[in-house]
Protein backbone atom coordinates (compact mmCIF):
# COMPACT_ATOMS: atom_id res chain seq x y z
CA UNK A 1 0.00 0.00 0.00
CA UNK A 2 1.77 3.63 -1.04
CA UNK A 3 1.85 5.89 1.73
CA UNK A 4 -0.76 8.78 1.86
CA UNK A 5 0.51 11.93 -0.54
CA UNK A 6 2.08 14.92 1.49
CA UNK A 7 0.24 18.37 0.68
CA UNK A 8 2.49 20.52 -0.58
CA UNK A 9 1.38 24.70 0.08
CA UNK A 10 2.60 26.44 -2.33
CA UNK A 11 2.11 30.67 -1.36
CA UNK A 12 1.81 33.30 -4.22
CA UNK A 13 1.47 36.81 -3.79
CA UNK A 14 1.69 39.42 -6.86
CA UNK A 15 5.33 39.83 -8.63
CA UNK A 16 6.59 36.46 -7.22
CA UNK A 17 9.47 34.92 -8.81
CA UNK A 18 8.28 32.14 -11.30
CA UNK A 19 11.39 29.84 -11.07
CA UNK A 20 10.70 30.26 -7.36
CA UNK A 21 7.97 28.79 -7.05
CA UNK A 22 7.34 26.61 -10.37
CA UNK A 23 11.63 25.28 -10.00
CA UNK A 24 10.34 23.35 -7.01
CA UNK A 25 7.01 22.76 -8.41
CA UNK A 26 8.14 20.73 -10.98
CA UNK A 27 10.19 18.47 -8.43
CA UNK A 28 6.57 17.59 -6.49
CA UNK A 29 4.81 16.82 -9.60
CA UNK A 30 6.97 14.90 -10.89
CA UNK A 31 6.35 12.84 -7.60
CA UNK A 32 3.00 13.28 -7.87
CA UNK A 33 2.16 9.74 -6.54
CA UNK A 34 4.28 11.06 -2.61
CA UNK A 35 2.65 15.06 -3.18
CA UNK A 36 0.23 16.93 -3.44
CA UNK A 37 0.72 20.71 -4.56
CA UNK A 38 -2.07 23.44 -3.31
CA UNK A 39 -1.80 27.02 -4.64
CA UNK A 40 -2.38 29.32 -1.32
CA UNK A 41 -2.85 33.00 -2.14
CA UNK A 42 -4.53 36.03 0.10
CA UNK A 43 -7.47 35.88 -2.53
CA UNK A 44 -9.09 33.33 -5.04
CA UNK A 45 -8.36 35.37 -7.46
CA UNK A 46 -5.28 34.72 -10.45
CA UNK A 47 -2.05 35.75 -9.11
CA UNK A 48 0.17 37.17 -11.37
CA UNK A 49 4.00 36.45 -11.18
CA UNK A 50 7.21 38.68 -12.31
CA UNK A 51 6.61 39.15 -16.08
CA UNK A 52 3.04 38.59 -16.02
CA UNK A 53 1.82 35.33 -16.05
CA UNK A 54 -1.07 34.42 -13.85
CA UNK A 55 -0.88 31.28 -11.95
CA UNK A 56 -4.76 30.05 -10.45
CA UNK A 57 -5.11 30.02 -6.92
CA UNK A 58 -6.32 26.34 -5.29
CA UNK A 59 -6.34 28.19 -1.37
CA UNK A 60 -6.68 31.33 0.04
CA UNK A 61 -5.76 32.08 3.76
CA UNK A 62 -8.95 31.90 5.24
CA UNK A 63 -9.38 28.65 4.35
CA UNK A 64 -6.82 27.51 7.62
CA UNK A 65 -5.51 24.44 5.64
CA UNK A 66 -2.68 22.68 6.93
CA UNK A 67 -0.25 21.39 4.70
CA UNK A 68 2.94 19.37 5.44
CA UNK A 69 5.21 21.40 3.26
CA UNK A 70 5.51 25.05 2.72
CA UNK A 71 6.90 26.80 0.29
CA UNK A 72 7.46 30.56 0.00
CA UNK A 73 8.89 32.09 -3.15
CA UNK A 74 10.93 35.34 -3.33
CA UNK A 75 10.52 37.42 -6.16
CA UNK A 76 10.08 42.02 -6.48
CA UNK A 77 6.63 41.30 -4.59
CA UNK A 78 8.33 40.50 -1.02
CA UNK A 79 8.98 44.34 -1.32
CA UNK A 80 5.48 45.00 -0.79
CA UNK A 81 4.48 41.94 1.01
CA UNK A 82 7.21 42.22 4.14
CA UNK A 83 4.15 44.80 5.22
CA UNK A 84 1.46 43.12 4.49
CA UNK A 85 0.07 41.77 7.96
CA UNK A 86 -2.31 39.11 6.25
CA UNK A 87 0.29 37.38 4.67
CA UNK A 88 2.56 37.40 7.60
CA UNK A 89 -0.22 36.28 10.05
CA UNK A 90 -0.93 33.30 7.70
CA UNK A 91 2.80 32.08 7.59
CA UNK A 92 2.97 32.60 11.29
CA UNK A 93 -0.45 29.66 11.80
CA UNK A 94 0.76 27.67 8.76
CA UNK A 95 3.95 27.28 10.04
CA UNK A 96 2.79 25.93 13.57
CA UNK A 97 0.66 23.31 11.77
CA UNK A 98 3.42 22.18 8.80
CA UNK A 99 6.34 19.34 9.07
CA UNK A 100 8.76 21.77 6.95
CA UNK A 101 8.89 25.36 6.06
CA UNK A 102 10.86 26.12 2.95
CA UNK A 103 11.58 29.23 1.32
CA UNK A 104 13.61 30.30 -1.75
CA UNK A 105 15.49 33.70 -2.38
CA UNK A 106 13.99 36.39 -1.06
CA UNK A 107 10.79 34.30 0.51
CA UNK A 108 13.36 34.11 3.11
CA UNK A 109 12.54 37.91 4.13
CA UNK A 110 8.77 37.21 4.75
CA UNK A 111 9.71 34.13 6.95
CA UNK A 112 12.41 36.61 8.67
CA UNK A 113 9.64 39.63 9.01
CA UNK A 114 6.67 36.77 10.60
CA UNK A 115 9.59 35.44 13.34
CA UNK A 116 9.82 32.49 11.98
CA UNK A 117 13.64 32.60 11.25
CA UNK A 118 15.00 34.25 14.67
CA UNK A 119 17.68 33.03 16.52
CA UNK A 120 18.14 30.33 13.29
CA UNK A 121 20.47 29.77 10.33
CA UNK A 122 19.06 30.71 7.00
CA UNK A 123 20.08 32.32 3.34
CA UNK A 124 18.84 34.11 0.54
CA UNK A 125 19.73 35.29 -2.75
CA UNK A 126 22.96 37.12 -2.26
CA UNK A 127 22.14 39.90 -5.53
CA UNK A 128 19.14 40.67 -2.76
CA UNK A 129 20.92 40.29 0.05
CA UNK A 130 21.19 43.98 1.40
CA UNK A 131 17.49 44.23 1.65
CA UNK A 132 16.77 40.99 2.46
CA UNK A 133 18.74 40.96 5.56
CA UNK A 134 17.41 44.08 6.87
CA UNK A 135 14.39 42.15 7.32
CA UNK A 136 15.37 39.60 10.58
CA UNK A 137 18.17 41.00 12.31
CA UNK A 138 17.68 38.51 14.50
CA UNK A 139 18.74 35.80 11.82
CA UNK A 140 21.58 34.04 11.99
CA UNK A 141 21.99 34.89 7.70
CA UNK A 142 24.76 32.70 6.44
CA UNK A 143 26.36 34.77 3.28
CA UNK A 144 27.69 31.56 1.52
CA UNK A 145 25.37 28.78 1.20
CA UNK A 146 23.31 26.89 -1.80
CA UNK A 147 20.24 26.47 1.04
CA UNK A 148 20.69 26.01 4.70
CA UNK A 149 18.78 23.35 6.75
CA UNK A 150 18.06 23.86 10.51
CA UNK A 151 15.27 21.65 11.73
CA UNK A 152 12.28 22.47 10.45
CA UNK A 153 13.09 24.58 8.40
CA UNK A 154 14.94 24.98 4.79
CA UNK A 155 15.98 28.66 3.00
CA UNK A 156 18.06 28.39 -0.29
CA UNK A 157 19.72 31.16 -2.08
CA UNK A 158 18.02 32.52 -5.26
CA UNK A 159 16.05 31.26 -7.86
CA UNK A 160 17.41 27.78 -9.43
CA UNK A 161 18.54 27.36 -6.10
CA UNK A 162 15.35 26.39 -4.79
CA UNK A 163 15.28 23.48 -6.88
CA UNK A 164 18.59 21.78 -5.20
CA UNK A 165 17.10 22.44 -1.83
CA UNK A 166 13.48 20.61 -3.03
CA UNK A 167 16.08 17.92 -3.96
CA UNK A 168 17.22 17.41 0.14
CA UNK A 169 13.34 18.24 0.99
CA UNK A 170 12.61 15.46 -1.16
CA UNK A 171 15.13 13.30 -0.01
CA UNK A 172 14.64 14.43 4.01
CA UNK A 173 10.69 13.54 3.77
CA UNK A 174 11.33 9.77 1.52
CA UNK A 175 14.51 8.93 0.55
CA UNK A 176 17.99 9.80 -1.67
CA UNK A 177 16.97 7.44 -4.35
CA UNK A 178 13.77 8.95 -4.93
CA UNK A 179 15.00 12.48 -4.61
CA UNK A 180 17.53 11.03 -7.35
CA UNK A 181 14.87 9.81 -9.96
CA UNK A 182 12.78 13.29 -9.84
CA UNK A 183 16.56 15.05 -10.83
CA UNK A 184 16.60 12.06 -13.88
CA UNK A 185 13.33 12.48 -14.36
CA UNK A 186 13.67 16.66 -14.78
CA UNK A 187 17.09 15.90 -16.47
CA UNK A 188 18.68 18.29 -13.61
CA UNK A 189 21.78 17.97 -12.26
CA UNK A 190 21.05 18.15 -8.33
CA UNK A 191 24.40 20.21 -7.04
CA UNK A 192 23.87 17.98 -2.95
CA UNK A 193 26.35 20.20 -1.50
CA UNK A 194 24.60 22.80 0.81
CA UNK A 195 27.79 24.89 0.98
CA UNK A 196 28.06 25.23 -2.94
CA UNK A 197 28.07 28.69 -3.77
CA UNK A 198 29.84 30.94 -6.03
CA UNK A 199 27.36 33.27 -5.99
CA UNK A 200 28.20 34.65 -2.77
CA UNK A 201 31.58 35.89 -4.09
CA UNK A 202 30.45 37.54 -7.63
CA UNK A 203 28.23 39.28 -4.81
CA UNK A 204 31.28 40.31 -2.84
CA UNK A 205 29.87 38.81 0.47
CA UNK A 206 32.76 36.67 0.98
Amino acid sequence: MSPPRLSVGALVFPEFEPLDLYGPLEIYAVLGDRFDIRIVAETDAPVAARGGPRTAVDDTFADGHAYDVLLVPGGMGTRREVDNAALLDWLRAAAAKARLVTSVCTGAALLARAGLLDGRPATTNKMAWKWATTQGPGVDWRPKARWVEDGDIFTSAGVSAGIDMTLAVVARLTDVETAEAAARASEYDWHRDPDWDPFAEMAGLV
